[in-house]
């Protein structure tokens, strides 16, 4: 009787007759590695634009503007 291998995510490993876990098919692999670089030029994309429209003087304005609305509604 032969001992049944899991995944990392609780799922039986389909096993060949030798014991060895099968194969992913070329789809399966192609896919993955789709979904990996849309993941990742997803990520420089992001990181790009943050540092080109990035501003400095955000903090100071919302500070600036949360004490004007303060004031108003206290007086």
């Amino acid at each position: 009787m032969s001992e049944t291998q899991f995944d990392p995510f609780g799922e039986p490993v389909a096993q060949s007759r030798g014991g060895e876990a099968a194969a992913p098919a070329a789809s399966s692999t192609l896919l993955m590695r789709a979904g990996a670089a849309v993941f990742w030029l997803l990520v420089a994309g992001i990181l790009t634009a943050r540092v080109a429209y990035f501003d400095p003087d955000f903090a100071a304005r919302f500070t600036s503007l949360a004490n004007t609305l303060q004031s108003i509604l206290n007086g």
